[in-house]
């Protein structure tokens, strides 16, 4: 690669990595960290790709992606260590307990209970470690569909 080629490259990590930051916190920065002495490249991609140009589009604000984001971890099933991350995500940049917990609900009905049951035990354990448990539904909105 050329140096002009490298600078752009530093560049787009380094603006992943703020946007990685900024949503995801330590947690993110860690998950790039573990990736630097096995595949430093998908760290590369995670950060300048998934983070600087796809999560920073202004088209979707964050808590709208990341409800998108924990629908299909929870859809797809085995990804859990990504639905920790997705979850303290969810709740850095607004969501609340409530609202995590329903989307979770949700999926079921398009996934599956099992599915749904192991998104929701990534939830509590976020919950837990977080002192946001119990969750009773009193940190949502007018839940009155008919009302909007």
């Amino acid at each position: 690669m050329s140096n002009a080629n490298d600078t752009i490259k530093q560049e787009r990590f380094e603006y992943g990595m703020k946007v990685l930051s900024r949503i995801d916190g330590e947690v993110g920065e860690r998950v790039v960290d573990s990736l630097a002495d096995i595949s430093p490249e998908l760290g590369h991609q995670v950060a300048a790709w998934a983070f600087g140009d796809m999560y920073a589009r202004p088209e979707l604000a964050p808590r709208d992606r990341q409800l998108v984001t924990l629908g299909i971890l929870t859809a797809l099933g085995g990804c859990e260590p990504q639905l920790e991350v997705h979850i303290n995500a969810a709740l850095n940049v607004g969501l609340t307990p409530t609202e995590i917990t329903e989307a979770l609900l949700h999926a079921a009905v398009y996934c599956g209970i099992p599915k749904s049951l192991n998104a929701t035990f990534v939830a509590k354990k976020v919950f837990g470690e977080r002192g946001l448990l119990p969750v009773s539904g009193a940190d949502s909105l007018d839940r009155d569909v008919m009302s909007n």
